[in-house]
């Protein structure tokens, strides 16, 4: 009995008032047999790729026959496993495609911070790299720095101010390189035109 004659049969029943009997496991493995491939049709035509496909045509199939209890009419059970295969492949999608990346704990090997600091107090005076050190990088508050220095906290702000607004006026007069653009030959009118 094929697929189409197991159909007829369970529709006959149902429409001549006979109660419809329950799918047996050999009229589930014929219907498997026979639907199977249709599962796989029915999913490709909605969009998914023919491996995947097989992959929920399967697992649909497989949930079928553990749910087979719920099947209220044994005539469309080929619909019912259909259903169940839109319905596995429409959870796949909305399942989040994304990995959790392993933790990376290696420190960075060079502090750029550190190296920009000391490109910074290379173009100070002496006076003012001991400020800007004792304050930026030692950590020392105003009231310390004028003790060390022998000056009122007014001073020490002004001197450390100074030697700020120094630091920056260097930096700002040191020339940005600028990367050269690529030459490429012109081909109308053999110069060289800059990009």
């Amino acid at each position: 009995m094929n697929n189409i004659e197991l159909h007829s049969t369970l529709q006959n029943q149902a429409v001549m008032g006979d109660t419809p009997r329950q799918v047996t496991r050999e009229d589930y493995g014929k219907a498997y047999q026979m639907g199977y491939r249709r599962t796989i049709g029915f999913l490709v035509s909605r969009g998914l790729p023919v491996d995947s496909a097989a992959e929920v045509a399967q697992e649909a199939w497989v949930k079928g026959w553990e749910k087979l209890a719920q099947l209220r009419d044994p005539a469309m059970l080929s619909q019912w496993i259909n259903t169940i295969a839109l319905n596995i492949h429409r959870s796949h999608l909305h399942k989040p495609s994304f990995e959790t990346l392993p933790e990376i704990s290696a420190p960075p090997t060079q502090d750029f911070a550190s190296i920009m600091v000391g490109q910074i107090l290379s173009l100070c005076t002496s006076s003012e790299r001991f400020l800007l050190k004792k304050h930026h990088i030692d950590g020392l508050q105003i009231a310390e720095i004028a003790r060390e220095q022998g000056c009122t906290e007014l001073a020490a702000r002004i001197r450390l101010l100074r030697a700020r607004r120094a630091a920056k006026a260097r930096m700002d007069r040191i020339p940005t390189p600028i990367p050269e653009a690529p030459c490429i030959p012109c081909p109308v009118s053999e110069r060289a035109v800059y990009v």
